[in-house]
């Protein structure tokens, strides 16, 4: 271990060779100057782990060399050794930072016992210091391993999410690719409106789940070529409560499940299940009301084939304040009408929820 350096101050030639060779008899590395402006100019170039000063000293003395050194080096510990038999000045040193005060004449062993407690003092510090930073960085690591561990735990979630979306193209073949595609229309309307980053991965995991109710619908009903009876309305209706019944257990799809069961709801109260109006429907149920019905009208179908987007846009402006929120309908009529399309036709990479990290 090396020898722990004292810088000794002094006008005194005698004091300060008396005390270095002292100290140093004890193993410790002593180095003397004659004033204050000395020991501040080895201080600039040197490493230290103790100052002992003289107060009274020409050029600069010891509470100015103190006030500086609080100001450069808070962690060096000083002693002012003097002869002033002052009560007000030892405290003025001690008000300024001194970590001790040690009268002369002295005792060799108080002189000891008063650099042992200061050196002592520092390494405690010094200590705590490398303590607080080595917790600091360990509870960094963990964190981000934490957050890796839940990422990676998520995206296994989004993998089970798309297998499910897949099952439920398999059995609605009518809409094959409909999930990935109102996803993908439903987060370009939300990242337009500025909706808030945190909420986006559970827009978008409702969007993709949002008919997940129709695999307990039967499938005479869900694949029946024409007009369904009032009876087979009033089961089909019942796909997103059934929809929020599956997913609302699943702590993870929680919020999401809000938006399943609110994704028929019309904006002026007159949808369902629960007749929600306005701005009682949740946000992200009212954006993907616009994404659904623009992928319903400008997709293929059994019975017709796709529409021209314009008379989508038509459509959608007429149903804004009915079946539309109307500040949804305008972001929405604001963008430009090539995303669309390349949405659409992007059926080589579709929307996957696998890739919500990169949002």
């Amino acid at each position: 271990m090396a020898a722990e350096k004292i810088l000794v101050v002094d006008d005194e030639e005698a004091i300060r060779e008396v005390v270095a060779t002292l100290l140093e008899a004890q193993g410790y590395q002593c180095t003397v100057v004659g004033n204050g402006r000395l020991a501040l100019e080895h201080l600039k170039k040197n490493s230290l782990d103790l100052v002992l000063s003289d107060m009274v000293m020409p050029e600069m003395d010891g509470l100015k060399l103190l006030e500086w050194l609080r100001t450069h080096d808070n962690d060096i510990p000083v002693i002012m050794v003097t002869a002033m038999h002052d009560l007000s000045t030892a405290l003025e040193a001690m008000r300024r930072g001194a970590y001790d005060y040690i009268l002369t004449p002295f005792e060799k062993d108080q002189l000891f016992l008063g650099v042992r407690r200061a050196l002592e003092h520092r390494r405690l510090v010094l200590e705590n210091r490398n303590y607080q930073r080595n917790l600091e960085q360990a509870v960094e690591e963990r964190t981000a391993q934490l957050r890796g561990a839940l990422s990676q735990l998520e995206q296994s979630y989004d993998y089970t999410l798309e297998a499910l979306g897949s099952a439920l193209d398999l059995k609605d073949a009518e809409t094959e690719g409909h999930c990935q595609r109102v996803t993908a229309f439903t987060m370009s309307i939300a990242q337009a409106m500025k909706v808030e980053p945190a909420l986006l991965p559970r827009i978008a995991r409702a969007a993709f789940l949002h008919d997940i109710g129709k695999m307990a619908i039967p499938d005479q009903i869900l694949r029946k070529p024409g007009p369904l009876t009032e009876e087979e309305r009033r089961i089909m209706r019942r796909h997103s409560e059934i929809g929020h019944g599956m997913l609302v257990r699943i702590p993870f799809l929680r919020d999401a499940a809000e938006i399943v069961l609110a994704h028929q709801e019309f904006y002026d109260g007159t949808g369902y299940p629960r007749g929600l109006k306005g701005e009682e429907i949740p946000l992200g149920a009212r954006i993907f009301a616009v994404a659904d019905a623009l992928d319903a009208m400008i997709s293929d179908r059994p019975y017709r084939n796709a529409q021209p987007l314009l008379h989508a846009q038509e459509e959608i402006k007429r149903c804004a304040g009915t079946q539309f929120d109307p500040a949804v309908v305008e972001v929405f009529l604001s963008m430009p009408e090539s995303l669309w399309q390349e949405l659409r036709e992007n059926v080589g990479g579709p929307f996957r929820l696998s890739h919500l990290k990169d949002l």
